[in-house]
């Protein structure tokens, strides 16, 4: 396809999407757009996530060890 070829479908895509945009400029979208906002649902509160007791400590136990090497390496330099 040729530069010209490309540039002269742009145009023509232009010049669709500039007539759709005047119908519906001049068909009243201004009300759809204020159904929509009307009719937004709150949004959803996020849950909080549940850990068991043994999943806790698992949690806990593995950071205790990230520490102690952390410690372990400071030391050793």
């Amino acid at each position: 396809m040729s530069i010209e070829s490309i540039l002269s479908q742009i145009d023509a895509e232009i010049a669709r999407l500039t007539q759709v945009r005047k119908l519906l400029a001049s068909s009243g979208s201004s009300s759809l757009t204020t159904k929509a906002t009307k009719t937004k649902a709150a949004p959803a509160k996020a849950h909080k996530r549940i850990l068991s007791a043994d999943a806790r400590k698992r949690i806990a136990d593995a950071q205790k060890r990230r520490w102690a090497a952390q410690k372990a390496r400071t030391k050793k330099d």
